[in-house]
């Protein structure tokens, strides 16, 4: 757990019994919210993470799968986990799980677009299920309610229609009445998946609807600026970061830096060589040699986008087979000795 902090500022959020010195969070992100990436995040400022979503049915099952999921080390906290599922009555035995094994908070996901995932009503799909939604949530605080907080991730609706929105409010208002210590409302529906814009207006509305209850927005926060105009325009608690932290660490060090009345920077050649060196020997370490190639390069590409060659860098990413092929493009793209750029500064001088 967290310890506790004897300074409180208007920038603090407390989930249960976790306080967060800096209102911003790393969400759970299929396919990339790893322990690495975690890592990455906390290194750069991030005090509450997320691991990527989980199936229910997962957890309780015995496996590969299993073990990995309910393996949290030292150094990963605090930390949520994330559960997904259709049949409420699994969710409360792997809540369990997820908080015997270390996590520290235990989230459930209402959010989720995919279409596969909807076509086995789970994640977005119980919006337009309340009666459900809400047995699952009553089911995961019981299991885990005298040890751990529970929260929620939402997005505002199946689909613009206002039955929709009766069902998200429905769902919103019985989850706090349960118990749930936060809700995180993204502000596009299940229907949009990530097309178009996140309605910011629907986040105010629901932060003035529930009052001093603490709401986390999302919804394209690309850069620390938008994490702050999300919040000082909405009014929530908290932000929590998805696609723009990925290949992003530094997101959560800017965001510091804005509160903090100073003008944030963006990471230098070098700063980024550091980061993806990193990120890569945490890959290394936490998945073996050959599965850290193709884990960290979905990252990599991403990473690229900061480099004064994005697109080359991108593609060179793109064509690593293996741990030499992943070097090599950190040596010819990042290095001193390799690539140079008049626009990088390590320290006042130039990376030649």
């Amino acid at each position: 757990m967290c310890e506790e902090r004897k300074n409180h500022s208007h920038n603090t959020v407390r989930i249960g019994p976790i306080e967060f010195d800096v209102p911003i969070v790393q969400a759970a992100l299929s396919g990339y919210s790893d322990l690495p990436m975690r890592r990455l995040a906390r290194r750069y400022g991030a005090v509450y993470t997320l691991n990527e979503v989980v199936l229910d049915k997962v957890v309780i099952q015995k496996g590969r799968k299993r073990s990995q999921i309910l393996s949290v080390t030292d150094d990963d906290h605090p930390v949520g986990g994330q559960l997904m599922g259709s049949n409420p009555e699994q969710f409360g035995p792997a809540a369990y799980e997820m908080a015997q094994a270390g996590y520290d908070v235990i989230d459930i996901n209402f959010g989720c677009p995919v279409k596969k995932v909807l076509g086995r009503c789970r994640g977005g799909f119980l919006l337009s299920q309340p009666t459900a939604a809400l047995d699952i949530v009553r089911r995961v605080f019981d299991a885990v309610q005298e040890t751990h907080p529970v929260t929620v991730k939402m997005r505002r609706g199946m689909d613009d229609s206002a039955e929709s929105e009766r069902n998200f409010f429905e769902i919103l208002d019985g989850a706090f009445a349960i118990g749930v210590s936060a809700v995180t409302v993204h502000g596009r529906t299940v229907a949009q998946r990530y097309i178009g814009a996140s309605q910011w207006t629907f986040l105010s509305k629901v932060k003035q609807h529930v009052g001093d209850k603490v709401i986390l927005g999302s919804g394209d926060l690309f850069s620390a600026e938008a994490c702050m105009r999300m919040i000082q325009e909405t009014g929530v608690d908290g932000v929590t970061v998805a696609r723009g932290c990925i290949g992003n660490p530094w997101v959560f060090q800017q965001i510091r830096d804005l509160l903090a009345g100073r003008e944030p920077a963006s990471p230098t050649l070098s700063e980024q060589h550091h980061a993806i060196l990193c990120h890569w020997r945490y890959a290394i370490e936490c998945h073996g040699e050959a599965a850290a190639v193709r884990k960290t390069r979905t990252h990599a590409i991403k990473y690229a986008s900061h480099h004064p060659e994005p697109i080359r860098v991108r593609d060179a990413f793109v064509g690593a087979r293996n741990a030499a092929d992943f070097q090599a493009v950190l040596d010819a793209w990042y290095s001193s000795s390799g690539y140079s750029s008049s626009n990088d500064r390590v320290g006042e001088e130039t990376v030649r």
